[in-house]
């Protein structure tokens, strides 16, 4: 039985002492789940750039994992300021926006050191376009933080894929469908790797907007398209 469901067996009670290494380097950073909860979403403020996109997103994720899992869900996303220490205990954060990305010194200081100490970052490009100015500006971050190499194309076979549900590689969404962006459907994700762990997720296939929709909307889906979100936090969770 893999860690993934074992913790959809458990009790929420219990999922909480085996939430492996994320939650724990959150611990030990000074954090806890606050409230008794075993997950809450964190979105990441930064200085630069739009960081205020995909509104309802975070609640439908959060629907999602009340729905499919038995962890116990703070209903309430949390904007945090990258630049505040806070964000060092979230077993979660959320990223996103559309225009360049320029972290402060102390953003640049928190998000190393965050990740380094074994937190996970997704992070959404909202334009969708691996030209674009979030693209190019965040990528270059991530190279000045981890190195040029430290982005890398995540294989279709890697862990994340079956955390929870199973997925062939990443779904496409509806923008790459209808040729918005660059015009792309993009068949990968990219990630950067610390010490053998995801550290950071990336995406250009905005997802915060796929996913962006009234809750109460879902049953109008022929299948759930939020079922990914809730493979991102269950791995975040449990590597």
């Amino acid at each position: 039985m893999n860690r993934a469901r074992f913790l959809r067996l458990l009790g929420g009670g219990l999922a909480a002492a085996v939430m492996g290494s994320r939650l724990a380097a959150a611990q030990r950073a000074g954090g806890a789940a606050t409230g008794g909860f075993d997950f809450w979403f964190t979105r990441l403020k930064y200085n630069s750039g739009d960081w205020d996109v995909d509104q309802r997103m975070p609640a439908n994720l959060l629907t999602s994992l009340v729905d499919y899992t038995t962890l116990r869900i703070d209903p309430e996303e949390h904007v945090v300021a990258l630049s505040d220490p806070r964000m060092l205990s979230a077993p979660f954060c959320y990223l996103a926006g559309h225009k360049a990305v320029e972290f402060s010194e102390i953003e640049r200081r928190n998000f190393e050191r965050y990740v380094r100490n074994g937190g996970f970052v997704f992070v959404d490009d909202c334009n969708h376009d691996i030209d674009g100015l979030f693209a190019k500006s965040f990528e270059a971050q991530m190279a000045g933080i981890f190195g040029g190499e430290a982005m890398k194309k995540l294989p279709n076979n890697h862990p994340l894929y079956s955390s929870f549900f199973k997925f062939a590689g990443p779904p496409a969404t509806s923008f790459e469908l209808n040729g918005w962006g660059d015009d792309l459907i993009h068949d990968y994700l990219k990630g950067i790797t610390i010490n053998g762990r995801l550290g950071v997720l990336y995406s250009n296939k905005d997802y915060g907007c796929e996913w962006d929709y009234d809750w109460r909307n879902k049953r109008f889906l022929a299948e759930d398209n939020t079922r990914f979100g809730v493979n991102i936090i269950m791995y975040a969770l449990s590597n």
